[in-house]
């Protein structure tokens, strides 16, 4: 009987991804583009979040938009028309998150990327597959909202873990929820003691003002 060898695919494509994302990355340094990789739930309010970010910093920065989806343009539209920047739509063919390889795809996608001071990479909706994979981007970006749960950050460790900074929304809510601020927040701690923790409400902008100037220290600090 021939002897079955067994094989470590999944730890291998990793390192391989991981690989490329520093690549990515040392490019992005070289250019002084920052890209940032945006991670959530479906329905938590990314596209929203984002518009509110976007046009407090459009007129700073230049700005383009990936948007990330199974199937269907319908971010990418939104995201256009309510903003104005450039965006596109990367179609995942069934996949459920973007590695390193996507990534670039999508930034080479809109020609000469070094026109823009920052990219917003908008990954697919779900809290697990997503933070598994090395993205290239500077930063990570996880938007929480309040229907889903102060409990989230202990059921989908990894999620914040790789985040470098949390983003609650839809506060303006919490009070019909059984959703605990304080807890919610010892718990994405808990997970992550480095992350910075935002409260945000995306529909009446409560926040934004406070995440994009974060945002903005974080491109200058890239781009130095």
């Amino acid at each position: 009987m021939n002897e079955v060898r067994i094989i470590e695919v999944k730890q291998s494509v990793f390192a391989s991804n991981e690989r490329r994302a520093d690549e990515l990355r040392k490019e992005l340094k070289e250019k002084k583009v920052f890209l940032l990789n945006v991670m959530s739930s479906p329905g938590s309010g990314k596209t929203t979040t984002l518009t509110g970010i976007i046009n407090r910093l459009k007129d700073e920065f230049r700005i383009g938009v990936m948007e990330a989806d199974i199937d269907s343009d319908v971010d990418a539209r939104t995201i256009s028309k309510n903003t104005g920047v450039e965006a596109v739509q990367l179609h995942t063919g069934g996949m459920c998150h973007l590695d390193s390889d996507m990534t670039r795809q999508g930034i080479e996608s809109f020609g000469d990327y070094s026109r823009f001071d920052l990219i917003i990479l908008e990954n697919v909706g779900n809290l697990v597959c997503p933070a598994e994979f090395d993205t290239g981007a500077v930063k990570n970006m996880c938007i929480l909202s309040v229907p889903e749960g102060d409990d989230k950050p202990l059921k989908y460790p990894l999620m914040f873990e790789v985040s470098n900074f949390v983003l609650i929304n839809k506060i303006d809510v919490a009070p019909y929820f059984d959703f605990d601020m304080n807890r919610c927040k010892e718990n994405i701690a808990y997970r992550n003691p480095m992350a910075d923790i935002f409260e945000v409400c995306a529909k009446d902008g409560r926040g934004l003002d406070e995440v994009a100037a974060y945002i903005r220290e974080q491109i200058k600090e890239w781009s130095r």
